[in-house]
């Protein structure tokens, strides 16, 4: 469900409401907040209720619609206002999180499906990580996990993630860039059927460093790892300069677009899919999938948050299933 305070329980019932959860392969089951699902579903329907059942779960009833809750924690919506969280959501966040992550691990569900949480409040909370995807590494027993955003044009693999734009060359390595590679090479080929994934690996310099005069990271870090790839069968190329690449990959020449670092690959993917991109966690034992943007505290409680890039994440862990 993400952030209690957040879009990610509104997007949900909205998706609901809308039709958009009809006819799914896979049932669908919300690891979250009775009370505060149900908040939400009144921002749409003044008459919607929630049932407990004798199995311990809650089903959201919102006219002709059924949404089935694992409630995992007891929030008083009257205490948290739209865009507040405190240490006791952060806590609740993570709490969804981690439960969802174990029913994959156990088998019992198909794939971890993520709302947006506050990574200050999961902090807050004493679970200090970034975001998501390191919570779900260690979740998972995973070192070394990849961020791929994907729209039906493009797909983005980064490299570097969450840090400072100033440490990025400090922490590019050969071995990072190569493992990068190779994780996504066979996340593609397992989890989206591409028998023989064409990557595009970018420079992290302008005009791919031109010949060592605006850096020297290409020859030194990128051409190596790219080098490495390619002897182990890997249809790898590069490194490619960041200002033309992006418009072949939108034509369909490459599969997917390895990029050094977080904006270098996000401000291209939002630009063409700001409302339907996906967030995928590649290089874990399960399918995650997740919306692509933040928990839009200026939206929330109005109901206008748009759901469709969790319809999207929804039925893109669908296909991956």
């Amino acid at each position: 469900m993400g952030d209690p305070t957040g879009v990610g329980p509104e997007i949900i019932v909205k998706a609901l409401r809308e039709g958009e959860l009809d006819g799914l392969s896979h049932p669908l089951l919300v690891a979250g907040d009775a009370k505060i699902l149900l908040r939400a579903a009144h921002l749409f329907d003044p008459t919607a209720t929630i049932q407990t059942q004798q199995s311990g779960r809650s089903l959201l009833r919102s006219e002709q619609k059924e949404l089935a809750i694992a409630p995992l924690s007891e929030l008083d919506p009257a205490t948290f206002s739209y865009g507040n969280p405190d240490p006791a959501c952060g806590k609740a966040m993570a709490d969804y999180v981690n439960w969802a992550t174990d029913q994959c691990i156990g088998k019992k569900a198909a794939a971890i499906v993520t709302c947006p949480i506050n990574k200050a409040a999961l902090n807050a909370a004493g679970i200090c990580f970034p975001g998501h995807t390191e919570l779900l590494a260690e979740r998972c027993g995973v070192d070394k996990v990849v961020m791929m955003l994907a729209g039906e044009r493009l797909r983005v693999c980064m490299v570097t993630t969450h840090l400072a734009l100033r440490r990025v060359p400090e922490v590019l390595t050969s071995a990072a860039i190569l493992s990068t590679i190779q994780i996504v090479n066979r996340s593609l080929q397992q989890q989206f059927q591409l028998k023989q994934p064409r990557l595009a690996v970018l420079a992290l310099n302008p005009h791919a460093g031109e010949a060592g005069l605006f850096g020297d990271e290409e020859e030194r870090l990128i051409v190596p790892a790219i080098k490495a790839a390619c002897e182990a069968d890997i249809h790898a190329s590069g490194p490619h300069s960041a200002d033309t690449l992006f418009h072949f990959a939108t034509q369909g020449q490459y599969d997917a677009v390895i990029c050094m670092y977080h904006d270098q690959g996000l401000i291209p993917l939002k630009l063409l899919h700001f409302e339907d991109a996906v967030n995928v966690t590649l290089g874990l034992p399960i399918v995650r999938t997740s919306v692509d943007h933040g928990t839009a505290y200026n939206l929330a409680g109005t109901g206008q948050a748009s759901a469709k890039s969790l319809v999207a994440a929804i039925k893109m862990a669908e296909k991956m299933i």
